[in-house]
C-alpha cells in the first residue's frame, strides 16, 4: 500500500532555506518559526519533521532555522525589541532555565547552629 505522494521537491526546499535565511521578516513574522515555515510552505507542521527524517538538506534547514530563531530571540531579548515573557518561553525549547538556587549557611559557609531549648513547666 502506497502512501500519499511528498510535496516535497527542490522548489520547496529553496523556498524554506530562503524563509530561514531572513525571508521570514518578510513574511511578518518577528522570529523564524516551524509553524510559520510550514504556513509558507503550505504544509502540515508534521510534514516538516517527515521530510527532516527523509531530506537531508531538510534535516539542516530545520537546525538552521532553530538556530536563528535562537540567535533572534537572544538578540531582540537583550535589546528589548522583544516580549520577556514570551522570549523566555521560546527560549526554554533551546535550553535556556531561569533556575535559581539557593544556599543559606552560617559563617564560614559552615553549617548554621541551632539550638533548642525545651522547657517544661507543670
Amino acid at each position: 500500500m502506497a502512501g500519499r505522494p511528498t510535496d516535497y521537491n527542490e522548489e520547496v526546499q529553496a523556498k524554506a532555506d530562503e524563509y530561514v535565511a531572513g525571508g521570514y521578516v518578510e513574511c511578518g513574522d518577528v522570529v523564524p518559526s516551524i509553524a510559520g515555515l510550514a504556513c509558507e510552505l503550505n504544509a502540515s507542521r508534521p510534514s516538516m519533521y517527515l521530510w527532516a527524517e527523509k531530506h537531508k538538506a531538510f534535516s539542516y534547514t530545520l537546525d538552521s532555522l532553530k538556530q536563528t530563531q535562537e540567535r533572534v530571540l537572544l538578540s531582540g531579548s537583550l535589546s528589548g525589541q522583544h516580549n520577556a515573557a514570551i522570549a523566555k518561553l521560546l527560549l526554554h525549547n533551546h535550553g535556556y532555565s531561569d533556575k535559581q538556587s539557593q544556599e543559606i549557611s552560617g559563617p564560614n559557609g559552615e553549617p548554621i547552629k541551632t539550638e533548642s531549648k525545651v522547657e517544661w513547666t507543670i
